[in-house]
């Protein structure tokens, strides 16, 4: 009789080695994603192959880790037994061995981890704010007169900051603001200082600066407290914090970062010799351009000298005066010519006259002469008198014009005594003004007593 249980039984599933390795490492992988694991290092080795392989321990266990090329060539440091680290593993298992193992992805030491993941998550907070948005950031002044500098007073920083400054523009004042630059009373302090010099509103730009260190030491510069008393300050602040490869918070949300304090300092004022020769070559463009002005206005004053010696009343006398000569010795040919034609007429007369001899001839001749020279008489007369006529029309036509018969008809030419400007508004005469009045016929002084 067959046995119950044997025929009831399901049937085994039986593994190999390989398999049942095979099996639980597909599981772990499968189940277990991407973690982070801490421990102190120990058993570490590095063969030829550039695999990294040690023991992940504490206090009460302990797990092998391998960390497979070229993950171990991009570390920052060089792993050591006793060394506290935190590393970003897969667990897995060695199956040619059927032990369990942790691959290791990334590896970082301990406390810097934890410092860097602090960073990077307020980092990530901050910029989701909108605290490191480019449109906050303010422009420095050009020309800053007190520049605050908030840090150690006895650091490296300071000095090499003081000796740029002085270097650069001696003309700006420092007010150092001195804080600690590291510890748990730093960042307080700072928050206080920027505070402080945001209320007082006695600097132009504040100078956020410590010199070099490790990420601890730099920490106090990734407070948040910091962080938003920068962005708070009504003055434009520049942060310098470490060396070149240093990045903190303070660096992201403050108006301008400068890779060193050095760099700061230089960013911060103009240089004396570049403004030096920058201040030579606009007083020798303006030179320029003061002699170029004053050599066209001068210019330009000749020619309105000429047009006003043009206008004169001498040079308007001067040229009727010239009018006048011409005429005169236009008539004074006209009289010549009409002079010469009578005398050739008369001798023409009597050259007739002495060829027809004869007494009646010479008579009639003679009374003909008389009338010829009676009419040449009158001619003249007339011609002299028409003349005459024209020559005093034009003397009047020109004394009608003239300055001085305005002053014949009663009127007066009013100028200031010692100016001798013409005066034209009683505005150009209050009471006491020194006068001189000319008339026809002389001049008058007067003194104005009341307008």
């Amino acid at each position: 009789m067959p046995d119950p249980l044997a025929s009831s039984a399901a049937p085994r599933e039986v593994y190999t080695p390989s398999s049942l390795t095979r099996f639980v490492r597909d599981l772990l992988e499968d189940t277990l994603p991407l973690i982070w694991v801490e421990g102190e290092i120990s058993n570490f080795s590095r063969p030829a192959s550039g695999h990294l392989y040690f023991t992940l321990k504490d206090g009460g266990a302990q797990v092998r880790c391998a960390m497979f090329k070229p993950r171990s060539t991009w570390l920052r440091f060089k792993p050591a037994d006793g060394m506290h680290v935190l590393a970003r593993v897969r667990v897995s298992l060695y199956e040619a061995r059927g032990e369990f193992q942790l691959i290791v992805d990334s590896l970082e030491q301990a406390g810097e981890g934890a410092l860097q993941r602090a960073f990077e998550q307020l980092k990530a907070r901050l910029a989701a704010e909108g605290l490191f948005d480019a449109g906050l950031k303010r422009a420095l002044p050009r020309f800053p007169r007190r520049i605050g500098v908030i840090t150690s007073p006895t650091g490296a920083a300071i000095r090499d900051v003081l000796s740029v400054l002085q270097r650069r523009y001696p003309l700006a004042e420092i007010e150092i603001l001195p804080v600690p630059v590291q510890g748990r009373e730093a960042p307080p302090a700072i928050v206080a200082a920027l505070q402080d010099a945001s209320n007082a509103h006695r600097h132009d730009v504040i100078l956020l600066t410590r010199g070099g260190g490790s990420l601890e030491d730099l920490w106090a510069f990734n407070d948040e407290a910091v962080a938003r008393a920068i962005r708070a300050s009504t003055i434009p602040v520049v942060s310098a914090i470490g060396h070149e490869i240093d990045f903190t918070i303070a660096d992201f949300v403050a108006d301008l970062r400068a890779p060193t304090p050095s760099a700061a300092a230089e960013l911060l004022v103009p240089d004396a010799l570049d403004l030096a020769r920058t201040l030579a070559r606009q007083r020798q463009r303006l030179a320029q351009r003061l002699q170029r002005g004053l050599e066209s206005r001068a210019q330009h004053l000749d020619h309105l000298l000429a047009r006003l010696n043009a206008q004169r009343p001498q040079a308007r006398l001067a040229r009727a005066d010239e009018r006048l000569q011409m005429l005169r010795q236009r008539l004074q040919r006209r009289l010549d010519e009409s002079r010469e034609r009578g005398t050739a007429r008369l001798g023409h007369a009597r050259t007739r006259l002495l060829a027809q001899h004869p007494l009646a001839l010479l008579a009639r001749a003679g009374e003909r002469a008389d009338a010829a020279r009676e009419r040449l008489r009158r001619g003249v007369q007339v011609g002299v008198e028409r003349r005459n006529a024209r020559l005093g029309e034009l003397a009047r036509t020109l004394h009608a014009v003239s300055p001085l018969a305005t002053l014949d008809r009663g009127y007066a030419i009013l100028l200031e005594r010692e100016s001798a400007t013409v005066v034209r508004s009683i505005a150009q005469a209050p009471a006491g003004t020194a006068l001189r009045a000319r008339l026809a016929d002389g001049e008058l002084a007067l003194t104005v007593k009341d307008n």
